[in-house]
């Protein structure tokens, strides 16, 4: 099963955006990310419907971003996401009426829904300019200056 990069690519968007003070087309967020410009704009629609970021037409338009990064935090994008799997592990459905498939499936689903917990639980405290801030340190640490696009 393929992974999903959208909560990752997403934050990685919002975060250019923020740092480098001007609105980013589809066209330039898809070049960042090798995808499809229809793409960016279908996976913005969601952070742009919760209010984090903003579509402007014409010249000088595109992507900009409408809170600050410390006031939206790693569980808000996710949402906006529409909550993409966590976990890959589903349980089996080859021997329904088997207990031990049963017992099984309860246990790998109890675990799981404990560790969605308990990551839900610390995406809540991440804000994304913890993140950002992390990036302009490792930046600094290797003699870098400060990052604008």
């Amino acid at each position: 099963m393929r992974g999903d990069s959208r909560l990752s690519r997403m934050l990685h968007v919002l975060i250019h955006l923020e740092r480098g003070g001007q609105a980013m087309t589809s066209e330039m967020i898809g070049k960042m990310l090798s995808t499809n410009p229809v793409v960016v704009r279908r996976t913005m629609a969601g952070l742009r419907e919760r209010g984090y970021v903003q579509s402007v037409k014409g010249h000088g338009g595109g992507w900009a971003l409408l809170k600050p990064l410390n006031a939206i935090t790693l569980l808000d994008v996710y949402d906006a996401l529409d909550r993409p799997e966590l976990f890959c592990l589903v349980p089996s459905s080859d021997h329904a009426n088997c207990l031990v498939e049963i017992a099984v499936n309860d246990a790998l689903q109890s675990a799981r829904l404990e560790a969605e917990t308990l990551l839900l639980d610390r995406f809540a405290g991440i804000r994304l300019s913890d993140i950002a801030d992390d990036f302009e340190q490792r930046m600094a640490a290797l003699g870098l200056p400060p990052h604008r696009d």
